[in-house]
């Protein structure tokens, strides 16, 4: 089975210098790549000079993640991709649980590890934990993970699992899935693409799985800062176009209705925060969703699964039932 690992960069030079040589060390298995989003820094000339067994794939502009790795991916061969930020820490061995996942059964499609917090390496990290998966209104939550709330890796979650969707920050994939989805919607950018894929995946019967022997160290925010009205804007925009992309027909407009109204709720829980930045940034969202509405609205599949999300509301159970543990959900 072939692994190549896939790198996007875009002026990482920094992160690169800090994170690839673990990979490089411990990935003696794979192929590795460094996708380049057209950097103005010298990552190139960096990793030419140190890194020679290293190839990388020059995309003529910066494309974001989702079409960034839709380009870049055109010049791998793999049986399998590893799609792998730039400011993670990978550990020794790490692929290999994940490759006998994949080989223990041809219908897991898509496999993250576990991914820890760099910072803080006893606490689990905010892109992915253990695992992710949505309510009934789109709202992501992890093992490990819900909202601002994040556990102390305790080995609660240490069994491996199926999943709804696993993190862009390190994402392994079959290639021939990759394909037959046509890879990231790219009306995306950055941010919820791989929710949307993996969703896409499993309205089409492809399975997701958690692998705790794996383990990675991630960052986060380390190209856009988790406080910037810019990520605020792509994660509401995103988020409703996921829905509308993947609900089944019989719940989509009164399920994105709600969604409306508690994006709502959020803009003026941002206001009252003293954010007017990001409370502008959800008006913007909205806009840019209607914008986009008829074009998005051709990319429904024709089968949407009613049985997409794991609880109701994670809303209810975080804000008013107080729970902020994923075991504590059931």
């Amino acid at each position: 089975m072939k692994v190549a690992i896939v790198i996007l960069n875009w002026n990482g030079r920094e992160l690169l210098q800090k994170f690839l040589p673990a990979v490089v060390l411990h990935s003696a298995e794979a192929d590795i790549y460094v996708a380049d989003n057209a950097s103005s820094d010298d990552s190139i000339a960096f990793i030419s000079e140190n890194f020679p067994s290293v190839r990388i794939i020059r995309n003529r502009e910066n494309f974001g993640f989702a079409l960034g790795y839709n380009e870049a991916l055109k010049s791998v061969d793999a049986d399998i991709f590893a799609l792998l930020n730039s400011d993670v820490l990978v550990t020794e061995n790490w692929l290999d649980p994940i490759i006998a996942e994949f080989k223990c059964d041809q219908q897991i499609s898509i496999i993250q590890p576990k991914i820890k917090d760099y910072k803080n390496r006893e606490l689990f990290e905010y892109a992915g934990a253990a695992g992710g998966f949505i309510d009934k209104y789109g709202y992501a939550f992890c093992r490990g993970r819900i909202f601002e709330s994040i556990e102390t890796d305790h080995g609660q979650y240490d069994d491996n699992c199926t999943i709804f969707w696993a993190t862009g920050a390190c994402m392994f994939v079959r290639k021939e899935v990759f394909a037959s989805l046509n890879g990231f919607d790219a009306d995306f950018f950055a941010h919820q693409e791989e929710i949307d894929f993996c969703w896409r995946a499993y309205n089409v019967g492809m399975k997701a799985r958690y692998v705790a022997q794996s383990v990675v160290y991630h960052v986060g925010g380390a190209t856009l800062n988790v406080s910037h009205p810019r990520k605020t804007f792509l994660n509401f925009r995103n988020s409703l176009l996921m829905l509308h992309k993947n609900l089944p027909g019989e719940n989509l407009y009164a399920i994105l209705f709600v969604r409306l109204i508690l994006d709502g709720i959020a803009g003026v829980r941002f206001l009252f925060q003293g954010k007017p930045r990001h409370m502008a940034a959800v008006i913007q969202a909205h806009f840019s969703f209607y914008r986009l509405f008829s074009s998005n609205h051709l990319k429904r599949h024709q089968s949407q699964k009613g049985d997409y999300f794991a609880v109701n509301s994670i809303v209810k159970n975080y804000f008013l039932r107080k729970i902020s543990k994923y075991n504590k959900l059931f």
